[in-house]
């Protein structure tokens, strides 16, 4: 047994049971082991949690990096589909990254938001156009991983349509862009002034 084959399985394990069913004691009967066995790789189960995110965030991370060439709304727009798209991978995806912090990806990160500088976008708003889509993107995995853990649609009233997931999710974040990309082209006529 090492750290890998424990990650693995505990990933597997949330996608079987859910992050509130998660537990060292269950992890370890899975594992064939005794529970203190697992405190030799995680001291504590937030260790464990950490390391589940992080692996779990392995598809996102992988994607290629935005190329000089690229059009930054397009990069935008691709980057944040992929982080749900990585989400939804898991069972409770989103609630196990929440709060988690990308301590691995920090190059990664450096390397879009030196992209998306040297693409015009004033370094403020590029920070927080990535943490505002971040947020929202982990909000709308969120309510979409919570509404296919209930029942069907069939108790809502006749005149309330079920909520297209991906469609509101693109209405979102396209307005998120849209608001970064005025901003951008407002910062940049000014500086031409």
């Amino acid at each position: 047994m090492n750290r890998e084959t424990v990650v693995t399985e505990a990933l597997d394990l949330l996608d079987d049971v859910g992050l509130e069913s998660v537990s060292t004691r269950r992890l370890a009967r899975r594992l064939g082991v005794e529970q203190p066995s697992l405190y030799y790789h995680f001291r504590t189960k937030k260790d464990l949690l950490a390391a589940m995110a992080e692996a779990a965030m392995a598809p996102h991370a992988h994607a290629p990096l935005p190329q000089p060439e690229d059009d930054w709304r397009t990069w935008f727009l691709d980057n944040s589909r992929s982080f749900r798209q990585t989400l939804l991978l898991r069972r409770d995806g989103a609630r196990l990254h929440a709060g988690s912090t990308p301590i691995g990806d920090l190059d990664r990160i450096r390397r879009k938001m030196a992209f998306l500088v040297s693409s015009g976008v004033p370094e403020q708003q590029a920070q927080m156009a990535m943490l505002a889509a971040g947020r929202f993107t982990i909000g709308c995995v969120l309510e979409e991983q919570a509404d296919a853990d209930t029942p069907d649609a069939d108790h809502l009233p006749d005149d309330v349509p079920a909520l297209d997931h991906e469609a509101a999710f693109e209405a979102g974040l396209a307005l998120i862009l849209g608001g970064l990309d005025q901003h951008t082209a407002r910062c940049g006529a000014a500086a031409v002034r």
